[in-house]
């Protein structure tokens, strides 16, 4: 089985030696590198063409402008060949034996979509911290939708197959690119979890994951959770889903609470729009539009 490691990249040229000799470690050898760098501003190209030479097992593509994450890894997934796709951040690297014990796990279990495992904070320098507080398998009849708490987590790998099923990465999305795409996977097959630690998360600062935009990072994480709701309801998918009434106050805590942060600000109609978009989502809007109608119609008689 061929192995596709994606790595999509931006600005991250001077960690990517240590993502690029972590790979060419591997105890595996069938595998492929697709690399999409996202027009870095750095000296990333230059870095990356100077290591992987004239290794045809690696593939580099360049943005022509910036694009965003999404775009990005979905240009990844696109030109990627192999059996088995998993991403690995150009900031991080794998452990040796990484692509191995995927690869096994995935030949044992032809009905599993997407593949999980723990994995290691390390420091700039690739030095161990700690071991990373999520990564789980999930309890029988949830799904990651419902259950969350960091259940999927790095190294996650998923077959092509069920990828080509699925509506794919979207590229429009900036942020929350991963969870929207564990999702879609499991929609299509069965998650497996690896009680082992396959992945080198590196704590940069620099980092998409870490950077101090929450609320664009906010909203994406709303997306992603709305997306996967419509689309199994819609689609009647045998899979573990929020309920309409979970999802009424879930939308409508979230368009409160951005209320909130903006209601001392002079953005009036995007606070007051915030505002009624959480009305309107309330599971009690109904009775409160008929409440509205009531009280006019008294009003318009006395």
């Amino acid at each position: 089985m061929l192995f596709s490691i994606l790595i999509a990249n931006y600005n991250n040229g001077h960690f990517f030696k240590d993502c690029y000799e972590s790979i060419i470690k591997q105890t595996y050898n069938n595998w492929e590198v697709i690399i999409v760098d996202d027009c870095s501003t750095d000296y990333s190209v230059e870095t990356i063409k100077k290591l992987i030479g004239n290794d045809k097992r690696f593939k580099l593509f360049v943005n022509t402008e910036n694009q965003g994450c999404g775009f990005t890894k979905n240009k990844c997934a696109y030109h990627a060949n192999g059996d088995v796709l998993g991403f690995l951040d150009s900031d991080d690297a794998i452990k040796s034996n990484a692509l191995s014990i995927m690869i096994e796990r995935h030949r044992l279990n032809n009905d599993v979509s997407i593949i999980t495992s723990k994995y290691e904070l390390v420091d700039l320098e690739m030095n161990f911290k700690e071991i990373g507080k999520t990564g789980t398998s999930l309890p029988k009849n949830t799904s990651y939708l419902t259950y969350g708490k960091g259940a999927l987590t790095h190294f996650a790998t998923f077959k092509k197959t069920f990828y080509l099923q699925s509506m794919g990465i979207d590229s429009k999305m900036k942020r929350a690119v991963d969870q929207d795409l564990y999702y879609k996977m499991e929609e299509q097959g069965k998650h497996y979890f690896i009680d082992e630690s396959l992945y080198l998360y590196r704590i940069n600062e620099n980092s998409i994951s870490n950077n101090n935009n929450t609320y664009k990072a906010e909203y994406w994480h709303f997306y992603a959770i709305n997306e996967a709701y419509k689309r199994r309801k819609k689609s009647k998918l045998k899979i573990d889903n929020f309920s309409s009434v979970y999802m009424r106050k879930y939308r409508s805590n979230y368009y409160l609470a951005r209320f909130e942060k903006l209601k001392l600000s002079k953005k009036t109609q995007s606070k007051f729009y915030f505002l009624a978009k959480s009305f309107l989502s309330s599971p009690r809007h109904k009775f409160m539009l008929k409440l509205k109608s009531f009280l006019l119609l008294i009003i318009g008689k006395i």
